[in-house]
């Protein structure tokens, strides 16, 4: 019942949290919590709930909760009679805490194929006007980039290690990555970049728009929702050639 262990943990916090507004007639010598302390621990509840709805990322903000309905659980859980551990505790709610996992991750899955449907239907969009720019060119794979600098004649191998900065955008604006002088080999990034980089050589500069198919596909990463487009602006500061092991022999 790991559903249920969640909500008895704040449920239990909770309980304390109001049980230090009554006072009891007889006099003892411990004190209650003061009100500070309550309202430490009332903030720290909120911060839990807080990182529970961002950890599962079906919260990108409050208009997409019924805070009325929240209340009603916290209410109903309060109320409830015997031990979160009994078999038929989970009976007493409008919903059984055991099917939390269910119905959250079917709501997360849900989110996820509007939000992927959605993505690539604004990049279709995007990518078939973009297309249309004069300084813009088309692979055969789908990337889109635009050369601002071809840089030196011999361009980056897969193999290659290379020394960039760069600039990564959603399709609204949203800087999601930016770094400058960073290495790594040219194969070991999204398909987008390794084909990016074999345009460019060393001081090379150019945008390069990535198809969802080049980059994190339909899963996404954790700063990115599936199926998105992705612009990076990149400079090629430095080129490793690679060198087969027989050759370093020599």
């Amino acid at each position: 019942m790991k559903a249920i262990k969640f909500f008895a943990a704040a449920a239990i916090v909770s309980a304390l949290a109001l049980s230090c507004n009554s006072q009891p007639d007889v006099k003892v010598e411990a004190e209650l919590p003061t009100a500070a302390e309550v309202d430490s621990v009332s903030y720290l509840i909120g911060v839990n709930f807080g990182s529970f709805l961002k950890g599962n990322n079906f919260a990108e903000d409050l208009k997409e909760i019924n805070m009325t309905e929240v209340k009603k659980g916290m209410q109903d859980f309060l109320k409830a009679e015997g031990s979160p551990y009994d078999q038929d505790f989970g009976e007493q709610f409008k919903i059984n805490p055991d099917q939390m996992g269910r119905i959250l991750n079917g709501f997360i899955s849900k989110k996820q194929t509007y939000k992927a449907e959605l993505n690539l239907a604004k990049e279709k969009d995007f990518l078939k006007k973009n297309a249309l720019k004069e300084n813009v060119d088309t692979t055969a794979s789908g990337l889109q980039y635009t050369i601002i600098a071809e840089g030196a004649a011999e361009k980056v191998a897969p193999q290659d290690t290379v020394w960039v900065n760069y600039k990564g955008t959603l399709l609204d604006g949203t800087v999601f990555d930016q770094n400058d002088s960073t290495q790594f080999v040219a194969n070991r990034v999204i398909k987008g970049w390794t084909e990016g980089l074999g345009l460019l050589g060393e001081g090379g500069k150019a945008t390069l728009y990535i198809p969802a198919e080049l980059a994190y596909g339909s899963r996404g990463n954790r700063n990115i929702e599936p199926n998105s487009t992705l612009i990076f602006d990149v400079e090629v500061l430095k080129v490793g050639k690679f060198v087969p092991k027989e050759d370093k022999k020599k």
